[in-house]
Formats: structure tokens, sequence, C-alpha cells
């Protein structure tokens, strides 16, 4: 059974006075405001991670990418030469 995002749970949160007063001026629905900042703030920690790995792989096959990225210069510039 998939998860029904109509299911709500009552929870309660402490928050400092101030950033509870900027969430009231934005919108008059706490609960949303809050459920859709974390929603934003999850995926984007999601990203940042997939993001991390792209990287690592990037990286760990540099040599490689870079010796096969110079052979495409010299045959397509065939002054091109490496240094």
């Amino acid at each position: 059974m998939g998860y029904n995002y109509l299911v709500r749970v009552k929870t309660s949160i402490t928050l400092p006075e101030e950033l509870l007063k900027s969430i009231d001026q934005v919108g008059q629905n706490r609960s949303a405001f809050i459920e859709r900042a974390c929603r934003t703030y999850l995926a984007r920690l999601t990203n940042s991670g997939r993001e991390a790995d792209d990287i690592a792989i990037i990286n760990a096959h540099a040599d490689q990418l870079n010796k096969e990225a110079m052979d495409v210069l010299e045959y397509q510039c065939p002054p091109f030469r490496r240094t």
C-alpha cells in the first residue's frame, strides 16, 4: 500500500517567536507552509547527495575522460597538440 498524502499526523514543534511571525506573514496556514518548507529542504538534501555522488564518479574517471577529450580535439583540430 502506497503513502497517502491526505493522511496527516498531528504533532507539536517549538519555534522562535520571530520565525513564527515571519511564517504568519507569508500565509495563513502554518502547517502547509512548514510542510512545503520541509519537503523543499529534504529534496535539496537528496539532490545534493546525488550531485556529490555524480562528482565522485566523474572525479574517479577524470583522467580517462580528459584523455578522450584530448583525442577528440586532436582528431577535429589537427594543428591542436598537447603540451
